[in-house]
């Protein structure tokens, strides 16, 4: 696999600027543990190995348990998800894999029942920035694992 753009050299303006929505997004109330499940389902769903190999490192030096890695494709089925998680989890692939119907209504029903506004506010930029960084990841063929040293992932002991 073969890189292609670099988009930080390309356009840095517009990197740097969706940086700093993912910092700033790293500052919101979303709970971090979330917010991997978050990064790692919707690069699960999008293909991206490069964000999916990232965030999972990220998500097991962080402290979460690796079951609940493996389940998260079956998050649905899995006992090892709350109700708050699974219902973040439902609303990321409807807005990652926006149907005809978009958001239904029972949907954002649920979402509300377990997020205020803010949070679901919150919860759609982070959501939004993720598929964003997929698609670049996906486009320029980003190697995994090719930023572990520089992001300290290599503390995850995942090979």
């Amino acid at each position: 696999m073969s890189t292609r753009v670099n988009h930080h050299k390309a356009t840095p303006a517009l990197a740097k600027a969706l940086s700093d929505l993912s910092m700033a997004i790293g500052k919101t109330s979303i709970d971090p543990a979330l917010k991997h499940l978050i990064d790692i389902r919707v690069s699960q769903l999008n293909g991206c190995t490069f964000c999916l190999d990232m965030h999972s490192k990220e998500a097991k030096i962080a402290g979460e348990r690796e079951l609940r890695l493996y389940h998260l494709t079956a998050w649905r089925e899995s006992p090892l998800f709350s109700a708050r998680e699974k219902a973040a989890l439902a609303f990321t692939e409807a807005l990652t894999q926006i149907g005809p119907e978009g958001v239904s209504d029972e949907l954002y029903r649920s979402v509300s029942e377990h997020f205020s506004d803010i949070e679901i506010s919150e919860l759609n930029f982070a959501i939004v920035a993720i598929n964003a960084w997929n698609r670049l990841g996906i486009t320029s063929r980003m190697e995994p694992g090719a930023m572990d040293v520089a992001y300290g992932l290599n503390k995850a002991n995942l090979e």
